[in-house]
């Protein structure tokens, strides 16, 4: 056919369709064709990293060559037509399926992070599975440990290894909670940025700040910090290992301080904070340390400040739900949970200052909302 072999216009002087990341595609010569031009751009983290590697065109206009000319061999239809020259093939067009497959030979980047939090997680699970025969949760309280933290704190939460004590702990963590939740660990930890919206809208956010008591690994401040990239933010936790490996997730952040510290005293200002977060933490507080700590959120909240727990759900929240709430601290060594799920934390609110707005229930998750009276 008369197409197979079109007549070459260069690439200044024909119509440009679409350009992405990797490739160019103009019109071709003939109806239903279209030529597809390879460029040397190399992009990583969707665009945010952008480099030019010379010749990358031409490797890649001969792989897709080799790729799709054998599936045509064999039988099956693709969009190949055949190679017009070092950088473009003469291609169909077609109606593409929104699927994207990256292939490495190589682990490197984001995928070597994720495999290796994977494998630190199933290495785990073995010794976490015996941890839970035996009850053993005492194993991170030893000589070396004992004075430096509060001793509710020093327990294998989880009945994980290192408690949130350890390096590979603080790795291994969010791969075990979204196992847990099913994947929806980061969507549930959204759902504390809407009070924060309406408590943020029409005010400069350069000149409001922000702490997260219990941040852990960061992954909720990250989410605030793509929300609000210039609110000043402080993030609190009481491990060592949880702080340095969230610095290291969040270094490309700015305007961000984060603090080992103690939230039953949190050593800053009264009245310097214009919203006070907690994320999953308070489950994890016996009683009369979760009222320490929401009075002293109370504390550093400025008047007319707002405080956003997002937590577990409570009992009686969603009662289908009730029997997997009683279940949960026995599978996972959850000592505090108990107390937790009976916990009135508008009546606590109340006795720390504090006005109770508004409870949202999100999958197992709640959002509790209070405001500190201007």
């Amino acid at each position: 056919m008369d197409y197979l072999k079109p007549r070459y216009v260069p690439m200044n002087r024909r119509r440009r369709i679409y350009e992405g990341k990797a490739k160019v595609l103009f019109e071709g010569p003939e109806p239903g064709t279209l030529i597809q031009h390879f460029k040397d751009d190399a992009t990583a983290f969707n665009a945010k990293k952008h480099e030019v590697i010379d010749g990358k065109g031409v490797l890649n206009n001969r792989i897709s060559e080799f790729l799709f000319q054998n599936l045509n061999d064999i039988g099956v239809p693709t969009h190949f037509m055949r190679r017009l020259n070092m950088r473009e093939q003469l291609i169909r067009e077609v109606e593409i399926i929104p699927l994207e497959v990256v292939v490495r030979n190589v682990a490197a980047g984001s995928l070597a992070t994720r495999l290796y939090r994977s494998r630190l997680f199933f290495d785990d699970l073995a010794e976490v599975h015996k941890r839970r025969e035996r009850n053993g949760f005492r194993e991170v309280r030893n000589e070396e440990t004992r004075g430096r933290r509060p001793d509710y704190y020093l327990q294998n939460f989880h009945f994980q290894s290192g408690g949130w004590l350890t390096e590979d702990s603080a790795d291994r963590y969010d791969t075990q909670v979204e196992v847990l939740f099913k994947g929806t660990a980061n969507a549930m930890r959204r759902q504390a940025l809407p009070p924060l919206h309406e408590h943020f809208t029409g005010r400069d956010q350069r000149k409001l700040r922000l702490l997260d008591l219990g941040c852990g690994t960061g992954r909720f401040l990250d989410l605030v910090k793509q929300a609000w990239p210039r609110l000043p933010s402080f993030g609190l936790d009481l491990s060592d290992a949880y702080v340095h490996h969230a610095r290291r997730h969040l270094r490309r952040r700015v305007r961000l301080n984060l603090i080992v510290a103690n939230a039953e005293a949190i050593p800053l200002p009264a009245a310097s904070m214009d919203a006070v977060t907690s994320i999953f933490t308070m489950h994890e507080l016996p009683p009369g340390v979760r009222r320490t700590v929401i009075g002293e959120a109370a504390r550093v909240l400025k008047p007319g400040g707002r405080l956003v727990l997002l937590d577990s759900l409570q009992s009686g929240d969603v009662p289908d739900y009730d029997g997997l709430l009683e279940r949960f601290p026995q599978n996972y060594h959850e000592p505090y949970y108990k107390s937790y799920v009976t916990e009135d934390f508008a009546a606590l609110a109340v006795r720390c200052g504090l006005v109770h707005r508004r409870n949202v229930t999100a999958f197992v998750s709640k959002v509790m909302v209070f405001d500190k009276p201007s």
